[in-house]
C-alpha cells in the first residue's frame, strides 16, 4: 500500500484543509509528491509542514483564470509532469432559499462549478499529450439527491456530476480517468455554515464521517487498475437519512 502511487505527481486544490489535507496526507503515503494547491497563504505553509517531505505548497487562488492559467506550468517548472488532478476545493450556502443572499450564491457558484472547469480545463491537454491521468472532483451526495436545506448547493454539485459523466467519455480514449468522489456530511470547516439543529442533529446521530475517510476512498480510486474507472463513489455516514 505504501509505495502505489510512487513516481506520481498529485496537485490538490483545496489542499490546505478539511478533506484535501487528508488526500494530500494520503497521497504522500503512498509515495506520490503532492503539490497542495490553496490561496491561503498561512493555511499552505502551516499545512506543508505539517505533511513533510513531499509535499509542495502552491498559492493558486483557482477562482482566478489567471492564477488557474499558470497553475499547470508551475507544476511542469518543479515536477515535469502531473499524473493527478484533484479538483477539490469548494463552499457550502444552506439555508432556505428564500433567506439567501444572491451575491453569497454567486460566490459559491464561481468556486464549486466554474473554478473545476478552469482547473480540469487546465490540465488536460498535458494528461492527454501523455495517455495517461487522473481527475478527480470532489462532488457531494447533494449532487445525486437534491437537499432540501441547501438547494444552491445542490444545484452546483449537480452541475458537477453532470461535468465528470460527460468530460470522462470525453477522455477515456486517451487513458485519462475522470471520477468524482461523493461524501455525505464530513466534518470540515463547510459544516460550520450548516443550520445548528442540523448540525447539532447530526453529531448526535452519528452522521458525519471524518476526512480521513474520503481520502481512503480516493487512494482506491486512483489505484485501480488501468482499464477500470470509478466514476462515481458514493460515500454516507452509516446513520445519515435522506
Amino acid at each position: 500500500m505504501a509505495n502505489e502511487l510512487t513516481g506520481k505527481v498529485a496537485a490538490i486544490t483545496g489542499g490546505a484543509s478539511g478533506i484535501g489535507l487528508e488526500c494530500a496526507r494520503t497521497m504522500l503515503g503512498a509515495g506520490a509528491t503532492v503539490f497542495v494547491v490553496d490561496r491561503d497563504e498561512d493555511g499552505l505553509a502551516k499545512a506543508v509542514a505539517d505533511l513533510g517531505t513531499g509535499a509542495r505548497a502552491l498559492r493558486i487562488d483557482i477562482t482566478d483564470p489567471t492564477e488557474v492559467a499558470g497553475m499547470l506550468p508551475q507544476i511542469l517548472k518543479e515536477a515535469g509532469q502531473l499524473d493527478i488532478f484533484h479538483a477539490n476545493a469548494g463552499s457550502y450556502v444552506g439555508g432556505d432559499l428564500v433567506d439567501g443572499d444572491p451575491a453569497a450564491f454567486d460566490r459559491m457558484l464561481n468556486l464549486n462549478v466554474n473554478a473545476v472547469f478552469r482547473g480540469v480545463h487546465a490540465v488536460l491537454p498535458h494528461m492527454i499529450s501523455r495517455g495517461t491521468g487522473d481527475v478527480i472532483v470532489t462532488s457531494s451526495v447533494a449532487g445525486h439527491q437534491a437537499i432540501p436545506w441547501e438547494p444552491i448547493y445542490s444545484a452546483s454539485k449537480h452541475a458537477v456530476q453532470a461535468f465528470v459523466h460527460a468530460t470522462r467519455r470525453q477522455v477515456a480514449k486517451h487513458d485519462v480517468r475522470v471520477g468524482a468522489v461523493a461524501p455525505g456530511p464530513v466534518v470540515t470547516p463547510l459544516v460550520k455554515d450548516w443550520p445548528p439543529e442540523n448540525l447539532k442533529r447530526a453529531i448526535a446521530n452519528g452522521a458525519l464521517i471524518e476526512p480521513v475517510e474520503v481520502a481512503e476512498a480516493v487512494l482506491f480510486m486512483l489505484t485501480r487498475p488501468r482499464n477500470v474507472a470509478i466514476r462515481d463513489l458514493v460515500i454516507l455516514p452509516r446513520n445519515f437519512d435522506i
